[in-house]
C-alpha cells in the first residue's frame, strides 16, 4: 500500500460519530469548537448519532427540556429522546401549529413516539403542496428543499402516498444539481444538509436518491470525520455533520 493510501485510509478512520462525540461537554451538551453548549444543537447531535445507532447519552437534552419553546424546538427533543418524558410530550401535543414546518416536525416527533397523528394536521399539509410539488416553512413562503423532505417524511409517517409524494420528488430532483448534490433552492448551490434531507425524503418514499448524491457528500468529509457546509464553505460543522448522518446510515425520519 502506497504513503497516500496509507492516509486516506487513516483519514477515513475517523468517524462522523467520532467528531461529534469529540464535541460532547463533561456536562453531557454538544457544542460547536469554542463555543457553549445548546439544548438544539446537542438534540441534533444525539438524534445523529441515534441515527447512526451510536450510544449516546440523552441527559443534556433531558435536563433542559424547559428550554425548548418553539414547536419545531419540542419536536426535535421529542426525537431525539430515547424515552421522551411524558411532560415534554405533553407540550408538544399541546402546542398549536400554524406553520408548515411546525406541523411536519410535531408529525414526526408524534409518529416516534407511537403517538396518534392528529389527521387534521396531515389535511392540513396535504392542503399547502404548492404547483412546484414543493412545501415551504411558512405559508405564502417559496418552497425549499428541506421543508419538502420534512413533511415528506412527516406524511409518510402518516401513511399518505400517491400523487402528492411523487410531485414532491419530482420538485426535489429539480433541485439536484450536476455535483450530485441537492440545493435549498433555486439558484442557491448545492450543499450537505440539503442534501442529506432528499437523501431522506427518497428513502421514507421507498425510492433510491441515487449514487450521486451520495458521492458529493462524500466528496464534503473532512479528515476529522466532519462534514463541509459545501464545496464553498465550512462553517458548523457540528450541526452539519448530525444532520448528515441519518443520512449515511439510510434512515429517514422519523427513526423506527
Amino acid at each position: 500500500m502506497g504513503v497516500s493510501a496509507v492516509i486516506a485510509a487513516a483519514t477515513l478512520a475517523i468517524s462522523p460519530q467520532h467528531f461529534l462525540l469529540a464535541h460532547q461537554l463533561p456536562g453531557g451538551g454538544f457544542a460547536e469548537e469554542g463555543g457553549k453548549p445548546d439544548v438544539a444543537l446537542t438534540a441534533w447531535a444525539v438524534l445523529g448519532l441515534r441515527a447512526a445507532r451510536t450510544p449516546v447519552d440523552d441527559g443534556y437534552v433531558r435536563a433542559h427540556e424547559d428550554d425548548l419553546h418553539a414547536p419545531t424546538d419540542l419536536a426535535l427533543g421529542v426525537l431525539a429522546e430515547a424515552k421522551p418524558s411524558d411532560a415534554l410530550l405533553a407540550r408538544l401535543e399541546r402546542t398549536r401549529t400554524p406553520a408548515v414546518n411546525a406541523t411536519a416536525w410535531k408529525l414526526l416527533a408524534l409518529a416516534q413516539s407511537g403517538r396518534p397523528l392528529p389527521r387534521d394536521r396531515v389535511r392540513f399539509l396535504l392542503a399547502h403542496q404548492t404547483k412546484s410539488g414543493g412545501w415551504s416553512w411558512a405559508i405564502g413562503v417559496a418552497p425549499d428543499s428541506n421543508d419538502t423532505a420534512a413533511v415528506v417524511q412527516a406524511l409518510r409517517a402518516a401513511r399518505v402516498g400517491g400523487r402528492p409524494i411523487r410531485r414532491a420528488l419530482a420538485y426535489l430532483r429539480r433541485l439536484q444539481n450536476k455535483d450530485g448534490g441537492f440545493e435549498l433552492a433555486d439558484g442557491r448551490g448545492s450543499d450537505a444538509q440539503s442534501t442529506a434531507w432528499a437523501i431522506q425524503a427518497f428513502l421514507s418514499a421507498g425510492n433510491r436518491p441515487g449514487k450521486a448524491a451520495y458521492a458529493y457528500l462524500a466528496r464534503l468529509r473532512r479528515a476529522d470525520g466532519s462534514y463541509r457546509y459545501s464545496a464553498k464553505y465550512t462553517t458548523t460543522p457540528v450541526w452539519v455533520t448530525a444532520q448528515v448522518l441519518p443520512a449515511l446510515a439510510g434512515r429517514p425520519f422519523p427513526l423506527r
